[in-house]
């Protein structure tokens, strides 16, 4: 999920406490966080956490101590969203290859290749905000090479057109999702937690799809990973919301349980996160039962419900509240809609308040669309979209040498 609830400066503050102790106490055993951005000029979205080296180390480790209480693990997803950062953040974007614009909206600029160099700095990044969570307190971090963001955008043969060796052929491809996890593994201790998160495929035509997607996890298998998660789809083909699915999947959840038992059966050893539309005790159960999965992803129910897995473990909730909120019909308006109505409510668990489940949907997209355009041009005014390296002697002996 994303939160939004950092200040300017990108640092997590009392909001995110407060909404990861809500999880935390409501019998999660393991909190991955909204996506952590790794360089400040590109942000999925106004409001994000930032981790380099302007970040507030004191501030980190509040948010993981407080994602910890009651021994539950806590990870940071790290991110980094290529040319799906809309005009609010930046207006000119970076990707893998120039190309047009996510269409999406029109919201979003046309980005520009990225340099060798660009490339090879943002490996780089990768490893700095895993170095920091790692001295944060948190137990370990998700790559994020999911959901159309910069690492799906090398993987992806649409996004990806690039003749040199980040390019060119699936394996150049991938070479990327590859250095980064070789990278945030050579920087943190041996024991930190490294997870992925990947796409199934795009459904996109002509892009990334299962098969090579099955080809991607042959190879993090052989690379120290400690699980994978399963997702799909990007900002132009919205599956991981389940907006295209939700009528031919098993009782409209569990999107990409079918994929998510192929990948099992391919690599056993991998521990499998299944998520996406997980809302029945019995189809969790079905899950385990199958060994489509090893641990099952909740994010939407818990906005509504942060005591939900209690319940689940407990016996006494045998599914998530139904939804009443009618989204809209067109695809990107609902995927709008759906995400500001949800990110409505983490913004009241943050401040210490119910959900509340009768806001409007166009109240919350109005709110979402107006929040991110003055935190723009806060971010622009005060000169915080700098990027800023890690101070390695300020932060002491915590960090492993590069």
């Amino acid at each position: 999920m994303t939160e939004a609830l950092a200040d300017l400066d990108g640092n997590p503050n009392d909001h995110h406490q407060r909404l990861y102790r809500t999880w935390a106490q409501g019998g999660v055993g393991l909190q991955i966080t909204g996506n952590v951005m790794i360089d400040r000029r590109y942000l999925e979205r106004s409001g994000n956490v930032i981790f380099d080296g302007r970040t507030e180390l004191g501030a980190i480790r509040q948010w993981s101590a407080a994602a910890q209480e009651g021994g539950t693990l806590a990870l940071v997803q790290l991110n980094h969203p290529g040319r799906q950062t809309t005009r609010f953040v930046t207006s000119r974007p970076i990707a893998p290859s120039a190309g047009p614009a996510v269409s999406t909206l029109k919201s979003f600029a046309r980005p520009r290749a990225m340099t060798e160099r660009e490339v090879r700095e943002t490996i780089e990044r990768y490893a700095d905000a895993a170095e920091l969570a790692e001295l944060g307190g948190f137990d370990g971090v998700q790559i994020h090479a999911a959901h159309g963001y910069l690492i799906s955008q090398f993987l992806s043969p649409l996004t990806n057109q690039r003749d040199d060796e980040w390019g060119g052929s699936a394996e150049r491809r991938r070479r990327f999702l590859i250095e980064v996890l070789r990278t945030v593994r050579a920087r943190t201790r041996a024991n930190f937690i490294v997870g992925v998160k990947l796409n199934s495929a795009d459904f996109q035509r002509g892009g990334f799809d299962e098969a090579e997607s099955m080809a991607v996890v042959d190879d993090l298998a052989k690379e120290a990973i400690d699980f994978l998660e399963v997702s799909g789809g990007n900002y132009e083909a919205t599956e991981f919301f389940g907006l295209a699915t939700r009528d031919r999947t098993r009782a409209r959840e569990a999107y990409f349980f079918e994929y998510a038992r192929a990948v099992k059966a391919r690599v056993p050893g991998l521990p499998i996160v299944l998520t996406g539309g997980l809302r029945t005790r019995s189809v969790l159960e079905e899950a385990l039962q199958e060994g489509a999965a090893d641990l099952l992803g909740l994010a939407r129910t818990l906005c509504l419900e942060p005591d939900l897995p209690r319940r689940f473990l407990d016996g006494s909730a045998a599914a998530a509240l139904p939804l009443l909120v009618r989204w809209p019909r067109a695809k990107s308006l609902a995927a709008l809609g759906e995400g500001a109505w949800y990110g409505a409510q983490l913004k009241r668990l943050g401040a210490g308040k119910a959900p509340a489940p009768g806001i409007g949907v166009w109240a919350a997209s109005l709110a979402q669309l107006s929040a991110d355009a003055w935190r723009g041009i806060g971010r622009r005014v005060l000169g915080v979209a700098n990027p800023v390296p890690l101070n390695r002697t300020a932060l002491g002996t915590g960090l492993k040498a590069p």
